[in-house]
């Protein structure tokens, strides 16, 4: 196996995921996405939702062009073509349908992490466990929120950080593969209308896209958590239980 293919077998088995792992990689020429063994190329317009939909629910590897994608929303989060016009700045598409003012639109296209314009044609996104896909820029998976919980302390095992990650509302694409892209970190988002709607993502989901190096190190951090007991998912103890005794097994005469 890859080390790609590797990395998803064991995020899907500490975290129980129902979805493929999957990744994307960005090309500055379409022609090396083309070339990726049994790339399927999009018969009709999508949205990029759609595309990840596709590659995270049916293991489909799909490449795309920004004539592919349905307008500047999607071809701006991941850089492809000129999308960032100044038509697309000031957000008039969303003025009266997620936003009550111009103003407000516009500072949330301000508020989007999106990668620059103009280095890449073209953007491929398959599952990882397909082996087609490889050196992707970024890894993404969805899942529960308690799920997202546990990958998070495992990246806080060794060399703890704090992550703060932020909300831009509709369009939390770009809180997810746009900033994790376009910053190279790992970005969790709550998925927003469009991905829920167009992209079949369940309620009950969240989205973690990042650098693969983040995720591996997540990995080692899950297994040095359950050699402690501490495995997802979580075991529900009880509400009105004495909590010494569970308290106990964890941290000893440390409880």
């Amino acid at each position: 196996m890859t080390a790609t293919a590797t990395l998803a077998a064991d995020l899907e088995r500490l975290l129980k995921l129902r979805s493929h792992v999957f990744g994307m990689k960005l090309f500055a020429d379409a022609a090396e996405m083309e070339a990726i063994p049994r790339i399927r190329r999009p018969k009709a317009v999508h949205a990029l939702d759609q595309i990840v939909g596709q590659a995270a629910r049916l293991g489909w590897t799909v490449g795309v062009t920004a004539e592919d994608l349905v307008g500047a929303q999607c071809r701006a989060v991941v850089g492809l073509g000129a999308a960032k016009t100044p038509e697309w700045r000031s957000g008039r598409h969303m003025k009266g349908v997620w936003y009550e003012s111009e103003a407000d639109s516009s500072a949330h296209q301000a508020a989007m992490h999106c990668v620059e314009d103009g280095r890449y044609e073209a953007l491929a996104v398959g599952p990882l466990a397909a082996g087609r896909l490889e050196d992707p820029d970024i890894v993404l998976f969805y899942a529960t929120p308690g799920a997202m919980m546990y990958v998070i302390n495992g990246m806080q095992w060794s060399g703890y950080k704090r992550f703060d990650w932020s909300v831009v509302g509709e369009s939390a694409c770009a809180d997810s593969w746009g900033r994790a892209l376009s910053t190279r970190s790992p970005s969790l988002s709550i998925p927003c209308f469009a991905e829920r709607r167009y992209g079949g993502v369940e309620d009950g989901e969240m989205l973690m896209a990042s650098p693969p190096g983040p995720l591996e190190k997540a990995v080692k951090g899950m297994e040095a958590l359950a050699k402690n007991g501490f495995r997802y998912p979580f075991p529900q103890y009880g509400i009105q239980q004495d909590v010494r005794a569970g308290m106990g097994v964890s941290y000893g005469e440390r409880s």
